[in-house]
């Protein structure tokens, strides 16, 4: 994954940015301190507590809510894994268009929160190829190759046992990497005042979803 100091590409863009008094009456100066128990209910993961922690991120970061996103349109999991601060995302797919083969996404991400590693495989599509920006915050991408010198996050621990990937770069706002190769493993983890980031790709078809943790359920 082309994602070191040395490789990575690198893309400045120029951003607008909005006086901070229009914001200030409902931007907090600082994200809660979320619990991972604040998102399970009778041992059940709660998507209705996890979508109202990305709605802080998103005021923390004056990021607008949309009308969209407080429909189904916008979803949040835990992977099945039970630990939704450590393995979890929210998302909404703002386009993704089978017949001309592009799709667009957002992410978010908690504070220290990684979606599980995985790659895309060929459907009865072409494999997926995507690309990430971050808008606010910043990530640490996780992808194959040699060992990375000068970055150093560890692997979060659900990774332990599975994990394919050795390299990781940091990307903060205006700059941009992407997957080096078809099927390469990868995830993505928030820093620690968590993260959104928009993904570019072609076409997501979720029966290419490959992920290296047996017990993901996506």
């Amino acid at each position: 994954m082309k994602i070191t100091r040395r490789n990575m590409l690198v893309t400045v863009a120029a951003a607008t940015v909005l006086p901070a008094s229009a914001h200030a009456a409902r931007a907090p100066r600082e994200l809660p301190k979320f619990r991972n128990e604040d998102f399970y209910k009778d041992g059940k993961f709660n998507p209705v507590a996890a979508k109202e922690a990305y709605y802080q991120l998103m005021q923390f970061y004056r990021y607008p809510i949309v009308d969209r996103l407080k429909t189904d349109d916008f979803w949040a999991l835990d992977f099945a894994l039970g630990n939704f601060l450590e393995a979890g995302m929210g998302g909404i797919l703002w386009v993704n268009n089978k017949e001309h083969n592009y799709f667009g996404h957002e992410i978010f991400l908690l504070p220290g929160q990684a979606i599980p590693e995985h790659k895309h495989v060929a459907t009865d599509a072409p494999c997926k190829m995507e690309g990430w920006q971050p808008r606010y915050g910043m990530i640490y991408l996780f992808g194959e190759g040699a060992p990375s010198a000068d970055v150093k996050e560890p692997l979060p621990p659900m990774h332990k046992d599975c994990a394919k990937t050795k390299c990781v770069g940091l990307l903060k706002p205006g700059q941009v990497a992407g997957l080096s190769k078809p099927e390469e493993w990868h995830f993505m983890k928030a820093g620690p005042e968590g993260a959104i980031v928009t993904e570019y790709a072609t076409y997501h078809d979720g029966k290419g979803l490959r992920f290296s943790h047996p017990k993901v359920v996506f």
